[in-house]
């Protein structure tokens, strides 16, 4: 497995040196599609399952697919810049995702999120604006992003990943969406 996983991943040392091949392109791709067991895969799929079909309703299957890839895209180079020495293959689809977050945030930022929230031994579920869910999630990210890039127990993580993905998503929103009278969710 690990054969497989660093002959189809992104690892950041190699694209650093080696520039944009093909093959480094490819892996651009399949990288977002490796996962590194099952919480890994059954976490991404639930933050794209609360936010990916609004954002792919507003933006069509086709632009949705477009989009998704070149935040992951740009969340990829994002960690690659910010770790470039690593040896560590770049997997998961977090990156992408984040994208969808970002997009989100700008399309539906007046939604509410249901969030599972622990207050000492009580566990509740209460509605969250959509802009203090992510606007939260989004420090976190920050604050780890920025541990990392001095304590190499931080790094386990693509932060940088999570962050550019998440600013990409933000920017390019506009370009993919469609146009819709009842966006102000």
């Amino acid at each position: 497995m690990d054969e497989f996983i660093f002959s189809h991943a992104v690892i950041p040392l190699q694209l650093a040196s080696v520039g944009m091949t093909a093959d480094q392109l490819i892996r651009l791709t399949t990288t977002m599609f490796l996962h590194g067991g099952w919480f890994h895969v059954l976490s991404n799929m639930l933050y794209l399952w609360i936010f990916g079909d609004n954002v792919e309703s507003r933006m069509g299957h086709v632009r949705y697919l477009v989009f998704y890839l070149l935040t992951g895209y740009i969340a990829t180079i994002t960690h690659v810049l910010y770790n470039p020495l690593s040896k560590s293959p770049l997997i998961g689809a977090s990156g992408a995702i984040a994208g969808v977050l970002g997009a989100y945030l700008i399309l539906y930022p007046r939604a509410k999120v249901l969030t599972l929230v622990f207050l000492f031994i009580f566990i509740q579920i209460i509605p969250i604006p959509a802009v203090i869910f992510l606007g939260l999630w989004f420090v976190l990210q920050i604050l780890n992003g920025v541990a990392g890039l001095t304590d190499q127990t931080a790094q386990g993580v693509a932060f940088w990943a999570h962050i550019g993905g998440f600013i990409a998503g933000i920017l390019l929103v506009k370009l993919f969406a469609q146009r819709r009278d009842y966006a102000n969710y």
